[in-house]
């Protein structure tokens, strides 16, 4: 299969003057200081639609012809590349299509219908959604709009690669979340055509990593299961035209795990001031799991930013649990007046922020006169929270269980 090439990579650049933003390559001095080198964060989730997929749609949907733009276009996705398809037909006069899943994020489901799209709920999960969408393009002769496996999107999401050349040309390392591997392509495509020494690495959830395996096979592979909280690269089997390109281009794809994802969510929120959507932070995440694998000066991609606020919320939760910031403690302390109180002091003592106490006498374990207290903390990082619990052990607390 002929892979994309830089032309075809800056013949999209130039359609995509005053469509797509140039967005900023933020420098991060955490992560700088985690690697031991410079990074840099390459702002996708600023990108209109809130992620890097206009790029791609809009090349892809520029390229069509009048017969296939009066028969206009369907898309599946579970929000940015719904988004993406949504805008770019709005912008070109082009009737959409989207089918998304049923239990899409809303505030994606709401920008994709704002952006003028006639949204189409189907199926559990985004493999339902994309044979919907076929079946809609069988019946009604749109022009099926493609994720990922189409030279055009490849070429369109190879900008990325193009604008990280131009704003840093020392880099060493691109580090790129992955799902289909549209994104990972191009920017390979584009990168290694000018610069083969830059290192461009791909990132996938461990629970979603189908491009390690079909890499050692030889050919796509398809996982039965991709249940991760990373949405936007939860893809079951890569194509065939990403993966000729990342076969040949990609240095390496690396797995991140679920509490990597969260955290590296937390710290783009907490440190970078980004809201970034789970899949958006896969690269930051494998940052943090495997520096080894990363030489400065380096970028991340942040590929999208778009999630649901209550998501953030549990993620945000979940990330700071990763982090070493929450304790949950299960504690036995006698059934007299001021135990209680006397547990609260001694946390206070130790700066422990108590979120959420729950106290019961009931129960078969605990003996006559004793009570039973479930209590929730914040603290400082790992270190407090190990602080916290072997002062209370010292001070003979009985602690049942901890996490």
């Amino acid at each position: 299969m002929r892979l994309v090439d830089l032309d075809r990579i800056r013949a999209a650049d130039v359609e995509l003057a005053g469509i797509a933003r140039r967005t900023p390559l933020e420098h991060s001095r955490v992560l700088g200081q985690h690697l031991g080198g410079d990074v840099f964060l390459k702002c996708e989730n600023l990108q209109r639609t809130g992620s890097f997929k206009l790029r791609g749609a809009y090349v892809r949907l520029r390229a069509l012809d009048e017969a296939q733009r009066v028969a206009g276009v369907v898309a599946a996705s579970a929000g940015n590349h719904a988004q993406g398809v949504a805008l770019a037909a709005s912008l070109l006069g082009i009737r959409a299509t989207v089918f998304m899943p049923e239990r899409a994020p809303l505030p994606k489901l709401a920008a994709t219908r704002a952006y003028g799209a006639d949204v189409r709920m189907h199926g559990a999960v985004l493999e339902e959604s994309l044979a919907a969408a076929r079946e809609y393009a069988r019946r009604t002769g749109a022009e099926f709009i493609h994720p990922y496996d189409h030279p055009d999107i490849v070429a369109g999401q190879g900008t990325v690669g193009l604008e990280i050349l131009a704003q840093l040309p020392e880099v060493r390392t691109i580090v790129v979340p992955t799902g289909g591997g549209g994104l990972v392509s191009g920017i390979a495509a584009a990168v290694k055509a000018e610069h083969p020494q830059v290192r461009v690495l791909g990132v996938q959830a461990e629970r979603a990593a189908a491009w390690p395996v079909s890499l050692a096979a030889g050919k796509p592979v398809r996982l039965a299961d991709t249940q991760t909280m990373a949405d936007g690269i939860a893809v079951a089997e890569p194509g065939p035209v990403p993966f000729a390109h990342v076969s040949e281009l990609v240095d390496g794809v690396l797995a991140v795990s679920e509490e990597g994802l969260s955290r590296a969510l937390l710290l783009c929120l907490e440190r970078a001031k980004l809201v970034v959507e789970p899949a958006g932070a896969a690269a930051v995440a494998a940052l943090l799991e495997h520096p080894e694998q990363v030489v400065g000066p380096a970028v991340a991609v942040l590929s999208g930013g778009n999630i649901d606020p209550l998501l953030l919320l549990q993620l945000i939760q979940h990330g700071m649990t990763a982090a070493g910031r929450y304790l949950s403690l299960r504690i036995r302390i006698p059934d007299r007046p001021g135990s209680l109180a006397g547990l609260l002091a001694k946390l206070g003592e130790l700066t422990a922020n108590v979120l959420d106490i729950e106290h019961s006498r009931i129960s078969g374990a605990l003996a006559l006169g004793e009570v039973e207290v479930e209590i929730s903390l914040e603290t400082r990082g790992p270190e407090h929270r190990e602080q916290v619990i072997h002062e209370l052990e010292s001070a003979h607390y009985t602690i049942l269980a901890n996490r």
